[in-house]
């Protein structure tokens, strides 16, 4: 069975938040499909969020409008196939229980969608392919910023997208664009 996986659907990343992602409310949508998607056929959904750490930068602050989801995204209430994980790194399989949790609703592939590509998502994609599951990423449904070095130069958003979707697909998980528009459940 595929597990979606929802990374860090958070304010922080719209454009109001402390880490805005270009086309923020478009690739959302995309999200809000994927979930319906998932709610239709019965598969369950982990939605992850971040929360920094006291150390770290104001972003994602414990109780702060940034640090929570997005509207309309999070579990839904009394759905036993949905469930909140919380991490203060990167990846979603460190320091959490989500790993036992996908075994325990017998996921063996999971579809990952959220943001950022290049950080949380490839960090977790990368550790679900280490904990050999069938890993599958859907291009529109991630978002990424604008990434600049002294040395190295600079990438565009989509760029950067682009380019952790490649080597997540050089890895060994499939890029499956959503393919029809989903009805939503409103």
């Amino acid at each position: 069975m595929q597990a979606l996986i929802v990374i860090d659907t958070q304010n922080e990343f719209s454009e109001k938040g402390k880490r805005p992602v270009p086309n923020h409310s478009s690739i959302l949508e995309i999200i809000k499909q994927r979930v319906v998607q998932a709610r239709n056929e019965g598969r369950p959904i982990a939605w992850v969020r971040h929360f920094n750490q006291p150390n770290e930068s104001p972003a994602f602050i414990p109780g702060t409008w940034g640090s929570e989801f997005s509207s309309d995204f999070g579990p839904k209430p009394g759905v036993d196939t949905e469930k909140e994980f919380q991490k203060n790194v990167y990846g979603a399989f460190t320091g959490t229980n989500i790993g036992s949790w996908l075994k325990k609703v017998n996921a063996d592939k999971v579809l990952i969608v959220g943001f950022y590509t290049h950080g949380c998502v490839s960090t977790t994609a990368r550790e679900a392919i280490m904990a050999g599951l069938d890993v599958s990423l859907d291009p529109g449904a991630t978002g990424a910023c604008d990434m600049t070095n002294e040395i190295l130069g600079k990438l565009s958003a989509d760029e950067v997208r682009r380019s952790a979707l490649l080597q997540l697909s050089n890895m060994g998980a499939s890029i499956t664009p959503l393919q029809h528009h989903v009805e939503t459940d409103k």
